[in-house]
C-alpha cells in the first residue's frame, strides 16, 4: 500500500494511539466533574492547550479547542461578524480558500454583508498591490489560508498582516493554518494574527478535534450554548482523547520539525525529478520550488484525474484530486480555477501529498505503475 494523500489526512502516530487509549479506558472521567477522575482529564486537557501555546508562542488561555477545522473557521468568521454588529460588514477572503471559509462567508454574505475576493497570480499567491486596494475603513475581517491544501502556495503572512493593519488596526486577520501548524514554525502576535485555525488529523494527530487561536481581547460570539466548556467559546463536554491526541501530535511534529521537513522534502524531490525525467506530457501547478514542502500538485495530460485515481486505487495506490471537503462534488476546484487553468487542465489535476511515514522507494513503485497504466488510459481516454 502507498499513500500519497496526506494532505487529506494522515496516519494516527503509535503514541498518539496510546494516548488516546489511555484516556478512553482509564482516565476516562468527564472534565467537569468535581471528582479525581474529573481533575485527571481536566489537569491533561489543561497539558494539551499549553503544549500549543508554546508551539504558537502563545498565552495558554488563548488556546480553544473545537471538534476540527471546518468548525474552528466557522467560529472564527461568524463569531466575529456576530461581535461586531455595528462594525464594517466588508470582508475579504482569498480567492483560493478552503470550503469551510467560502461557505462561511458565502452564508453571511446572504445576511448582508459584502463579501470581495482577494485575487491571486498563477501559482496561488495573493497580489499584495490588490489586497492594500481592498482593504477599506469598514472592512471587518481578511481571511486567508496559510497554506494552500491543493496546490501548497505558501502565503508571507507577516507582509499581509503588517499591510492589513497599516491601513486598518480594527481589522481583524484570519488565518485558517490547518495544513501549515505542525509544519511550519508559526508566530501569530509576530504576523498581527488575530484569530489562528488548525486540524488535527493533518500532523498524525486523530480526525474530529481542531483548536483556534483567538488573539487575547477579541470579542467573539460562539456558535452554540450549553455548560460554558472552553471559556464559553465551545460549549459541550471536551472530546478529551482528541484534546490529548492532539496535544501529542503536536510535541511530536514540533520535536521533529526539521528532520521532518529535511526528510519529506527529498521525498518531494526525488518525485518532481523521477516524473520530468521519465513520464512523458506531465505539468506541475502552482510553485513547486517555494511551495509546502509536503504538496505537490501535477498535471498528467490525456487523462481525467477520477479515472487515475480509481485506476491507482486498484494497485492501493492513494492519491487525490484536490480537496478532500470538495473532491465528492462535480465542478471544478475553486483554487485551480484561481490559476487561470483550462477547464482541460483541471480535469488532469491530481494532488500528491507526503509525510515522514512515505519512502522515496513508494516514490519509485508509483512512477513504475503510473508508466503502465498511462498508455492504456490515454488510449481510452473520453472525447
Amino acid at each position: 500500500e502507498i499513500y500519497f494523500d496526506n494532505a487529506a489526512t494522515t496516519k494516527v502516530s503509535d503514541d498518539v494511539a496510546q494516548a488516546m487509549l489511555s484516556m478512553l479506558t482509564t482516565n476516562f472521567g468527564n472534565p467537569s466533574s468535581l471528582h479525581q477522575k474529573g481533575f485527571e482529564a481536566e489537569k491533561a486537557i489543561e497539558n494539551s492547550r499549553q503544549i500549543l501555546a508554546q508551539a504558537l508562542k502563545v498565552q495558554k488561555k488563548e488556546i480553544y479547542f473545537t471538534s476540527g477545522g471546518t468548525e474552528a473557521n466557522n467560529i472564527a468568521i461568524t463569531g466575529v461578524a456576530a461581535a461586531h454588529t455595528r462594525g464594517g460588514k466588508h470582508i475579504l477572503v482569498s480567492s483560493i480558500e478552503h470550503p469551510s471559509v467560502k461557505e462561511t462567508v458565502r452564508y453571511l454574505h446572504t445576511m448582508g454583508y459584502e463579501v470581495e475576493p482577494i485575487p491571486t497570480d498563477g501559482m496561488g499567491y495573493v497580489q499584495i498591490e490588490a489586497l492594500e486596494e481592498l482593504v477599506r475603513q469598514d472592512t471587518l475581517m481578511v481571511s486567508i489560508m496559510y497554506v494552500n491544501n491543493e496546490i501548497g502556495t505558501i502565503q508571507d503572512m507577516g507582509l499581509i498582516g503588517k499591510l492589513i493593519k497599516s491601513i486598518n488596526p480594527n481589522t481583524f486577520f484570519h488565518v485558517d493554518a490547518i495544513q501549515a501548524f505542525g509544519k511550519y514554525v508559526l508566530r501569530p502576535k509576530k504576523d498581527q494574527i488575530d484569530l489562528l485555525t488548525i486540524s488535527g488529523h493533518k500532523l498524525h494527530g486523530p480526525k474530529g478535534i481542531g483548536a483556534i487561536y483567538i488573539k487575547e481581547g477579541t470579542k467573539i460570539v460562539p456558535l452554540f450554548y450549553g455548560g460554558s466548556q472552553e471559556s464559553g467559546i465551545r460549549s459541550g463536554t471536551e472530546n478529551v482523547p482528541g484534546i490529548i491526541g492532539l496535544g501529542v501530535a503536536t510535541e511530536e511534529a514540533y520535536a521533529q520539525l526539521l528532520d521532518n521537513r529535511t526528510y519529506i522534502e527529498a521525498i518531494k524531490e526525488h518525485m518532481i525529478t523521477r516524473l520530468r525525467k521519465d513520464v512523458p506530457d506531465i505539468s506541475f501547478n502552482g510553485d513547486i520550488e517555494k511551495g509546502a514542502y509536503h504538496i505537490l500538485n501535477i498535471g498528467v495530460s490525456g487523462v481525467k484525474s477520477e479515472v487515475l485515481l480509481h485506476a491507482l486505487e486498484e494497485l492501493q495506490i492513494y492519491i487525490s484530486t484536490g480537496s478532500a471537503c470538495s473532491s465528492k462534488k462535480k465542478n471544478h476546484s475553486m483554487t485551480l480555477s484561481a490559476l487561470n487553468l483550462t477547464a482541460d487542465e483541471k480535469d488532469h489535476a491530481i494532488r500528491l501529498s507526503f509525510s515522514k511515514y512515505n519512502t522515496q522507494e513508494e516514490v519509485d513503485q508509483f512512477i513504475k505503475q503510473l508508466n503502465k497504466l498511462l498508455p492504456t488510459l490515454r488510449r481510452f481516454k473520453r472525447k
